[in-house]
């Protein structure tokens, strides 16, 4: 009886231990999974409606919502628009399909984000136009259509058992939104009250779901203090300051620095939690992005009173789509490095990647197309032209890609026997130029300019002679339709209304366009 008695003390204290490292564990547990690593994915079904595939680390073909999750993404962010179009780019995001992909995502297990545009298409800091349907409403209409659009499109992803974590009521609203009624600048009190009905309407169908106004350029702390305030004075609801980061190489230390210094201002000023909704960098340089990320997450767990929610990547599994070129995705279908800081934030997810290092196997067989899943073996050219929009085409072929809006396009997936062709450039109103283009056999990637030294359509010595002179001018009208092959005059390419196409002319034309030089003036 006597050594039961001494060893029911050391029994209750190993238990007592137990109990306290279990506690432990549930909360280091809860705490990790309360982060929110996440991704916006709203491009993705178009990407698979035309043909994408995508592969882990081991050049497995997956789903490519799989493959975020094994990289320790938890969490996904979907925008939703009020009546797009079916364009591939700008188009889509409806209120049905963001459904179908948010159900989807909530089945594997992704907490969810919903980001509410109030738009038919693209709303950020330079354009928030209204949709076509509300376009003359009045500002009292538009509080009643941003409260009925936002209940409309909760209550179908309720009723389809999902439920959203955070909601953004409007996406990189820094001056407002369903301009000009709800341009800040025009009325703070107007944009407060859009964002107010946007809440209610929330809180009507999802309670517990929290709500983010979303502004760009975190680092910018004048900016959120202007937008902040003047909610706050307008009575404006909300839960969470969402943030925007697109940094380059050269500033990002210093953007991510302003960035935490203004999430603990805005913690301190307004004591709402902070989240990074977007962030990206060139896909080129995968390194500084894996480390700006995780610095990122780094400097948003260590907000002042753990109000620093997560961070999200925006379409990280773009590759040679849409001109865009801040994904985080090689052009093999493969994630780059830079997904694996994620991964190493140690969210507590599962993953099949963790330290394991790439096995050489051969290559998933596809079919190559110019928008379809490149092999190793395909090649790609890319380049910098001097504007948005241009097209780059490999005469001859189906071959071509759009400049974004830096000038750079990229054309991938080119078979491994097309290696001398000419690159055409074009843009309506602009002139062409073919470029002829080599690709050595060594290589599986060309540049052929650089954001320095972009290629210019539209450049003052047209004939190369080193001197801008009458030729000149009338090359350039040709292409503006300002003269035609049996005239030399024409009024309207007459600047100086003097009677002549002279090299005054053709200066101020030049100079028009941007597009002339002082050693020639």
């Amino acid at each position: 009886m006597k050594n039961y008695i001494f060893k029911i003390p050391a029994i209750l204290s190993l238990v007592f231990i137990s109990v306290i490292l279990i506690n432990m564990l549930s909360f280091i547990e809860a705490h990790a999974a309360a982060f929110s690593c996440g991704a916006d994915v709203s491009w993705l079904p178009q990407m698979e409606a035309k043909g994408y595939k995508f592969y882990d680390d081991n050049g497995v073909q997956k789903d490519c919502l799989q493959i975020l999750k094994e990289h320790g993404i938890n969490s996904i962010r979907l925008r939703v628009w009020v009546n797009p179009s079916n364009d591939p780019y700008s188009g889509h995001c409806s209120k049905a399909e963001t459904v179908a992909l948010a159900k989807r995502c909530a089945n594997m297990g992704f907490r969810i984000m919903i980001d509410f545009h109030y738009s038919d298409s693209w709303a950020d800091p330079g354009k928030q136009y209204k949709p076509e349907a509300w376009k003359n409403h009045t500002i009292t209409q538009l509080q009643t259509d941003v409260y009925d659009h936002t209940l409309d499109v909760l209550n179908a992803l309720k009723n389809n058992g999902v439920t959203p974590e955070w909601v953004q009521v409007g996406n990189e609203t820094n001056n407002g939104m369903l301009w000009d009624d709800g341009k800040a600048s025009v009325s703070m009190k107007n944009f407060a009250q859009l964002v107010t009905r946007g809440y209610d309407a929330v809180k009507a169908v999802f309670p517990e779901a929290k709500v983010i106004v979303h502004i760009s350029n975190g680092y910018d702390n004048s900016l959120f203090k202007w937008i902040f305030d003047g909610l706050k004075n307008n009575g404006g609801k909300y839960d969470i300051i969402g943030m925007s980061l697109y940094p380059n190489q050269d500033n990002f230390t210093t953007l991510s620095n302003q960035c935490l210094t203004n999430m603990n201002d805005m913690v301190s000023r307004y004591g709402k939690e902070v989240m990074i909704c977007e962030v990206g960098m060139d896909n080129t340089a995968a390194s500084s992005s894996k480390s700006l990320i995780s610095d990122l997450i780094k400097k948003v767990r260590s907000v002042s009173n753990g109000k620093g929610l997560g961070v999200f990547y925006w379409e990280p599994q773009c590759y040679n789509w849409a001109g865009y070129g801040k994904g985080a995705w090689n052009l093999n279908g493969r994630p780059t490095i830079a997904m694996d800081a994620f991964l190493e934030a140690n969210v507590g997810l599962p993953s099949s990647t963790p330290t394991l290092k790439p096995t050489i196997t051969s290559s998933p067989t596809v079919t190559p197309s110019p928008t379809s899943t490149p092999s190793a073996s395909l090649r790609s050219i890319n380049g910098y032209v001097k504007g948005e929009g241009f097209k780059a085409e490999i005469e001859g072929t189906n071959y071509s890609a759009s400049s974004d809006f830096k000038g750079l396009f990229e054309i991938n997936g080119i078979t491994p026997s097309l290696t001398e062709f000419t690159l055409k450039i074009s843009k309506p109103g602009f002139l062409t130029r073919n470029i002829n283009v080599k690709i050595p056999s060594d290589r599986l990637s060309l540049s052929i300019s650089g954001p320095n030294s972009p290629i210019g359509l539209m450049e003052g010595d047209m004939n190369n002679n080193q001197v801008i002179n009458m030729e000149d001018v009338i090359i350039i009208a040709k292409v503006f339709s300002l003269t035609s092959s049996h005239t030399l005059y024409n009024a309207a390419a007459d600047f100086n209304n003097d009677g002549i196409i002279n090299m005054s002319d053709i200066i101020m034309l030049a100079k028009n366009f941007g597009k002339t030089y002082l050693d020639y003036q």
